[in-house]
């Protein structure tokens, strides 16, 4: 049983960026009549989505995030320990870009950073990692920025995953304080599923060629996509999410001694409406407890959790508040975590114009 405990550390603050190009689903018909766009649009519940242009890279809207942040609680550089770069979309194959962050950030070249390559569960993944390197109280204060560029991965002619996802970049400041009492983290993963969510091309077990790049005809409905554009086998992973998903968070539950009525807020990977809802139905949640960003922001991969909460709770974590978070996504992995907050800051959300390379 992979469940992780700690005490005394806990998210002080946390800001988010998002790029400031709107994509509205119903008008995103340049390859698909109108009728079945909204078909689609309507059955997974995403109306918007925000697109990074060609320049933005998912490092551009977290260095966005913790400026922000670092600004708005006026937070000494020198006293960041640690930063953690989340993605699947990272600037380069090498260096890590939590290595360039460091540096753009203008952070101590003390500060230790690496970089966390998993998917939609990655957030809780991070906390945990980050959580467990504060434990032995040399690290006092630390980063988590978790950043993704969906929009970049997925066949805008792949009809099954076209109107997904979008892009976004969250920062979390992490510190040291007896005030938080006790944080947990259950995380799983099952490697026999990895083919559900995959881009078989362009790493190194099939590497890029002029082939890779083709988008070709996949499927009987005529849905287009290259070797190295995401798939995802929906129905499969709609059929694990439903399995696994209420398990592991009553599973989780059941270890620490609560219901889901000790928690002010639940807050779910942001996948799409149909699941959500399904799930919530099914373990009796109550709505009013789950804030949503499906319908304006799309699937952001690591990112929704985060960021859904900067956007939906900014003004509601004064005092002691607990949440119940819950993710899932390529792997397969999955997480249920248990995070009380004391007082966190939540900033406005950040809007990205246009991005810049960090070398």
């Amino acid at each position: 049983m992979a469940i992780l405990s700690y005490k005394g550390v806990g998210i002080t603050a946390m800001a988010a960026a998002v790029p400031q190009r709107v994509i509205n689903n119903f008008e995103y018909t340049e390859f698909f009549p109108e009728e079945q766009v909204k078909e689609v649009v309507d059955k997974v519940g995403v109306f918007e989505r925000r697109f990074a242009d060609e320049k933005t890279c998912s490092s551009d809207l977290c260095f966005a995030a913790a400026e922000k942040l670092l600004s708005d609680n006026n937070v000494n550089r020198e006293e960041i320990d640690l930063l953690v770069f989340i993605s699947q979309t990272p600037d380069y194959r090498m260096p890590a870009t939590s290595i360039t962050l460091q540096h753009r950030l203008g952070l101590s070249n003390s500060c230790i950073a690496f970089d966390i390559n998993l998917g939609c569960s990655a957030f809780m993944y991070g906390l945990s990692v980050a959580y467990g390197m504060m434990q032995g109280g040399s690290i006092r204060k630390a980063l988590i920025l978790d950043g993704e560029t969906r929009s970049k991965v997925y066949s805008p002619r792949d009809r099954r995953s076209a109107f997904i996802f979008g892009d976004g970049g969250v920062a979390a400041l992490v510190e040291c304080d007896e005030k938080f009492g006790e944080s947990h983290f259950s995380m799983n993963s099952d490697g026999s599923r990895a083919d559900l969510i995959m881009i078989p091309a362009g790493g190194y077990r099939k590497m890029s060629s002029a082939e890779t790049v083709v988008e070709k005809v996949v499927d009987e409905f005529g849905n287009m996509r290259s070797e190295e554009q995401g798939y995802m086998n929906g129905g499969d992973v709609f059929n694990f999410v439903i399995r696994e998903i209420p398990r592991d968070i009553k599973k989780t539950l059941a270890y620490v001694g609560m219901t889901v009525d000790d928690f002010d807020y639940i807050v779910f990977h942001q996948a799409n409406n149909f699941i959500n809802s399904y799930i919530a139905k099914k373990m009796k949640l109550d709505p009013a407890k789950m804030p949503s960003t499906i319908a304006k922001f799309g699937n952001t991969s690591s990112v929704s959790v985060p960021l859904t909460i900067v956007s939906e709770l900014k003004d509601k974590l004064k005092g002691n508040k607990t949440l119940l978070l819950s993710a899932f996504g390529v792997g397969m992995t999955w997480a249920t975590g248990i995070l009380p907050l004391v007082d966190c800051h939540i900033s406005d959300i950040v809007e990205v114009k246009e991005g810049r390379p960090v070398l």
